[in-house]
C-alpha cells in the first residue's frame, strides 16, 4: 500500500509537467494573445491617449507607421511593441518563459493577473468558495438521488417502473442544463411567472446583517436554482451505472448461493451485492466531482451571476490572461490527480480484496 502510494505520488510530477508542457504549446500558436490584446485595446482609444507611450525607462516613445508580426500592429512603434513583448515576458524564448513558470509554480508562485489585476492564487481563492459550493451540493444531491433510483431499478428490472424511469432519465439527461436554467429562471426567478428565488449572487447584499440562522437560510436559497439545473442532466449516467452494476452482482452465483441458504433479499442485496456493486460507483466518483466541480458550472454561474471559478476561467481564456490560465490549470490538475488517489484508496477500503501494488508487479 505506501509503495502504490510513493509511486502513484512521484508518477505525478510528470503528468503535472506534462500536461503543463503541452497546453503552453498550444497556446504558443493561439492567435489573439495578450500583446494584441493590447494592442487592439490601444487602437480603440483616443489618439490623444496613445499618440506618446512612455516606457518603463522613462523614454518617451512615438507611434509610427511600421510593420509587426502582431495583427493589428501597423502604425505602432516596434520599440513600443518590444515595450509590451517585456511588459508581459514575451520578450524572452518560449523554452525559458516555460522554465520559469513551472519553477514558480512549485512554489505556488502564480504571478499577477495581466487583465483583472492582482495576484492570481487571490483571485484563485476569492472566487473558490462559488464552485466548492455548487460542486458540493450537486455532487451529493446527485449521489443521493442516484445510487437508491439505481438499486430501485435494478431490483425492478423490467417492470414499469423501471420503464417509466428511464423515460425518465433520457429526457432529463437530453436538456442541458443551461436550457434548464432559462427556464427555471423564467418560471421562479421573476421570469414571467413567479418570483420565488433570487436571480444572481451567492448571497444577498445584506447577508453580513443577518443572523447566523438567516445566513444559512439565506445561502440555501440562493443555491436552489443553480444546483437545480446542474443536478437534473447530471445523475442520468449514474443512475443506469448503479442499475448496470447491481444488476450484473445479482446474475452471480454468490447470489444464487446466498438465496439457497435461505437469505432474505435485502439481506443479499445490502450485506453482500451492494458493497460489490458499489465499486464501480466509487471509482468514478472523483471524475464526477471533477466535472462538476471545474466544468459543468461554467454556463450556470454565467446564468446567475455567480463569480466562481468557471467564469474566471472562461473569461481568462477570452482575455487571454495567461497567469490565469495556466494557474487554474495547475491548480485543477493537481487536484483532480489527488481526488484520484483517494478514490483508489477508497476503492481499497470498500473491498480489502483490491490490491493495485500487487497488479503491478
Amino acid at each position: 500500500m505506501i509503495a502504490y502510494l510513493i509511486r502513484r505520488l512521484l508518477l505525478m510530477i510528470p503528468t503535472l509537467f506534462g500536461i503543463m508542457l503541452i497546453n503552453f504549446v498550444i497556446v504558443q500558436f493561439a492567435p489573439g494573445g495578450p500583446v494584441e490584446q493590447t494592442i487592439a485595446q490601444l487602437k480603440g482609444t483616443a489618439t490623444s491617449a496613445t499618440a506618446n507611450i512612455t516606457s518603463a525607462g522613462g523614454e518617451t516613445i512615438q507611434l509610427s507607421n511600421a510593420n509587426s508580426q502582431y495583427r493589428g500592429a501597423r502604425g505602432l512603434d516596434p520599440r513600443f511593441i518590444k515595450e509590451i513583448e517585456r511588459m508581459y515576458g514575451f520578450d524572452k524564448p518560449a523554452p525559458e518563459r516555460f522554465w520559469m513558470m513551472m519553477k514558480n509554480y512549485l512554489s505556488f508562485d502564480f504571478g499577477q493577473s495581466w487583465f483583472k489585476g492582482g495576484s492570481v492564487i487571490n483571485l484563485i481563492l476569492s472566487k473558490m468558495p462559488v464552485s466548492i459550493s455548487l460542486g458540493i451540493w450537486t455532487t451529493l444531491l446527485v449521489y443521493l438521488i442516484s445510487v437508491p433510483l439505481g438499486v430501485a431499478k435494478a431490483v425492478r428490472d423490467g417492470t414499469h417502473f423501471d420503464v417509466w424511469t428511464s423515460i425518465s432519465l433520457i429526457i432529463g439527461a437530453a436538456i442541458p442544463s443551461f436550457l434548464f436554467a432559462i427556464l427555471l429562471v423564467v418560471v421562479f426567478a421573476g421570469g414571467s411567472y413567479l418570483d420565488w428565488f433570487p436571480l444572481r449572487g451567492l448571497v444577498s447584499a445584506n447577508w453580513q446583517e443577518l443572523s447566523l440562522w438567516h445566513k444559512i437560510t439565506d445561502y440555501l436559497w440562493h443555491m436552489v436554482l443553480p444546483v437545480t439545473a446542474m443536478v437534473i442532466g447530471s445523475f442520468a449516467g449514474l443512475t443506469m451505472l448503479t442499475k448496470n452494476s447491481f444488476i450484473d452482482q445479482i446474475n452471480q452465483q454468490y447470489v444464487t448461493t446466498a438465496r439457497a441458504k435461505g437469505l432474505t433479499e435485502n439481506r443479499i442485496l445490502y450485506g453482500h451485492v451492494f458493497r460489490n456493486a458499489m465499486l464501480i460507483v466509487i471509482a468514478g466518483f472523483p471524475g464526477s466531482l471533477i466535472g462538476i466541480l471545474f466544468t459543468s458550472s461554467v454556463l450556470i454561474e454565467i446564468i446567475f451571476s455567480l463569480d466562481g471559478l468557471g467564469l474566471l476561467g472562461y473569461e481568462a481564456v477570452l482575455n487571454r490572461d495567461y497567469p490565469i490560465v495556466f494557474g487554474t490549470l495547475f491548480i485543477f490538475t493537481l487536484f483532480g490527480m489527488f481526488t484520484q488517489l483517494i478514490g483508489d484508496i477508497t476503492y481499497m477500503l470498500v473491498d480489502p480484496r483490491i490490491d493495485f501494488e500487487a497488479r503491478e508487479t
